[in-house]
């Protein structure tokens, strides 16, 4: 991804707004809008934007359990299982 294609004025925004719309569509790259020659705003699809939300959760979900591992509180699964059947016959 070449994002330094992707940086426009916050001008070009207020112009060609339907048309960036339009080409944004279905495209996975983001388009950079500045103002006064900072990066302020970030515009997406709302596909790229969705996957980018489901990553981002995935991997909280990674290091949720990377953390428990650190601090012991996992158990391997064999153990749970053993102790599942063990409980169902007691039953």
């Amino acid at each position: 991804m070449k994002l330094s294609s992707q940086i426009k004025p916050i001008s070009y925004l207020k112009a060609h707004a339907a048309e960036i719309v339009r080409n944004l569509s279905g495209q996975s790259d983001p388009l950079i809008i500045t103002q006064n020659g900072e990066a302020k705003v970030v515009v997406q699809d709302i596909e790229s934007y969705e996957q980018t939300h489901e990553t981002m959760a995935l991997l909280k979900i990674l290091a949720l359990g990377m953390r428990q591992i650190e601090e012991g509180k996992v158990q391997p699964a064999g153990d749970v299982v053993q102790r599942l059947r063990e409980r169902n016959k007691i039953r």
